[in-house]
């Protein structure tokens, strides 16, 4: 496997803000200077590796539309990421979705390549470590090849362009090229597979890795592949480790949480109350983007088809609101804008919701009904009375796993960005592949336009900055 080195132009790396000075400094140009294991310990617990400022799955996902007046006072990108829009940024723009994730992936391969030789560790501490910044570096190719390579399939994968590796610390290097899809999903599994002996047993703190995430990484991975037998065996080791959690790791009863005295309450201004996202006991590990359009935006919602997916007691509901920010109507009929946590900060690492409704999807594919059905009244029973969680009887094989993604997936999910990777996965499975995705923009008055995804733009394209920067590397169409 040809791994290239690409971070030329594209990353400017910042002092770490939970590292001191002491014993960490850029000296010379292009080295991050650590000695000691606890140093790469260290490097693991900052801010930068756990936020990301690319929300840019979130407009895209066809559960969401877009009201005026506010589509139009909002920034081009927003709206240009919600038309689909070929071109997303200004000439003088770079592309998030590269600059947070080959932040991290330096980081990590500082981790990766130089933790085995630090000093004053054990081997089993180097390995860890090691272990742990395998896995960060594999959930970044995932995100990045999932906004710039086409949706995998194995018969293509080998040829579609993906994004560029970097397997070096190096911020001076400058050949570059985009590796195809194959060889970066190649990568990330092979990171993955050789972190899992070496992570840490126990879920012990969410901001750090765990087997339990590790595996249930990999097994989204290999969901995202078509691979189900082997997610399916991932996400049930998973479970498997999640029992010996450190710490409380459990579904959220909404039942009782919206009741007098529960964790979601009082609902003020902005949405119900919550811990904060490392106290979120239903996650197991935090990669967080801030979610504008369930705090301060108004300009998205969901749509009146979306809503109508909820049963009226689903306490699901009460993660919405049918008034703007800034308050008064929207005149939609059915239209709702997402507020409150865990909208506001979405954690794209690893969640119970989602490692329980992938496992429910890989058991309708394996042909298990009754698991699937398990696993769905699992995390049905939590979010609205058990009289209505009951999942419907007499569903054929494809019915049920059309009832995981495009029903329960997205009454979960809504307006959180995990509908975009969704659709992608779609639209090479031959069960959804001839499924038709739009976009409604509400006008004040009249009726709606309508928009549709064209199969180009399951891919983003790189901004005109990042091309110019990078001088002979290739771009989506």
């Amino acid at each position: 496997m040809k791994y290239t080195i690409w971070l030329a132009g594209l990353l400017s790396v910042t002092m770490l803000a939970a590292c001191n000075k002491d014993f960490l400094e850029v000296e010379p140009k292009g080295k991050l200077i650590a000695k000691k294991t606890d140093d790469y310990n260290l490097l693991l617990n900052n801010l930068d590796l756990l936020n990301v400022t690319a929300d840019t799955q979130i407009p895209m996902g066809d559960e969401v539309a877009a009201v005026e007046p506010w589509l139009s006072g909002a920034p081009l990108r927003t709206q240009r990421l919600f038309k689909w829009a070929d071109d997303i940024y200004e000439p003088n723009e770079n592309n998030p979705e590269v600059i947070d994730f080959m932040k991290q992936v330096y980081v990590y391969n500082k981790v990766i390549n130089e933790v085995m030789s630090s000093t004053n560790g054990t081997e089993q501490q180097k390995r860890g470590l090691k272990a742990e910044a395998l896995v960060g570096r594999a959930w970044c190719y995932f995100m990045m090849v999932n906004y710039f390579g086409k949706p995998y399939h194995p018969a293509t994968a080998a040829t579609d362009p993906g994004c560029p590796i970097s397997t070096q610390s190096d911020v001076t290097q400058r050949q570059f090229t985009r590796a195809t899809v194959q060889e970066v999903y190649d990568l990330v599994l092979h990171d993955l597979q050789t972190a899992l002996p070496d992570l840490p047993e126990k879920v012990y703190w969410r901001m750090r890795m765990s087997k339990t995430a590790g595996e249930a990484l990999l097994g989204k991975v290999y969901l995202t592949m078509g691979r189900f037998p082997e997610a399916l065996e991932q996400l049930n080791n998973a479970f498997t480790h999640l029992q010996g959690a450190s710490i409380p790791v459990r579904l959220y009863d909404y039942n009782v949480e919206f009741a007098t005295g529960g964790v979601f309450l009082p609902i003020g201004a902005l949405g119900p109350a919550s811990p904060a996202p490392d106290a979120i006991t239903e996650y197991v590990f935090v990669k967080n983007t801030v979610n504008y359009w369930a705090f301060t935006n108004s300009e998205l919602v969901i749509t009146p088809e979306t809503r109508a997916l909820y049963h009226n007691q689903d306490l699901r509901l009460k993660l919405f609101t049918a008034a703007p920010f800034s308050g008064g109507a929207y005149g939609v009929p059915g239209v709702l804008r997402r507020i409150g946590m865990p909208g506001i900060a979405v954690n794209t690492g690893i969640t119970l919701p989602d490692m329980i409704l992938m496992r429910a999807e890989c058991k309708a594919r394996a042909n298990d009904p009754d698991g699937a059905r398990a696993d769905l009244e699992m995390l049905r029973a939590r979010r609205m009375p058990a009289a209505v969680a009951v999942v419907p009887a007499g569903m054929t094989q494809a019915q049920l796993i059309d009832y995981v993604i495009n029903g329960e997936r997205v009454r979960e999910f809504a307006m959180t960005g995990s509908r975009w990777f969704d659709m992608r996965r779609m639209s090479v499975d031959p069960l959804f592949s001839q499924k038709v995705y739009t976009h409604r923009i509400y006008p004040a008055t009249g009726a709606p336009q309508e928009l549709t995804l064209k199969q180009e733009r399951f891919t983003i394209r790189y901004s005109r900055l990042t091309m110019d920067l990078n001088p002979g590397m290739t771009n989506n169409p």
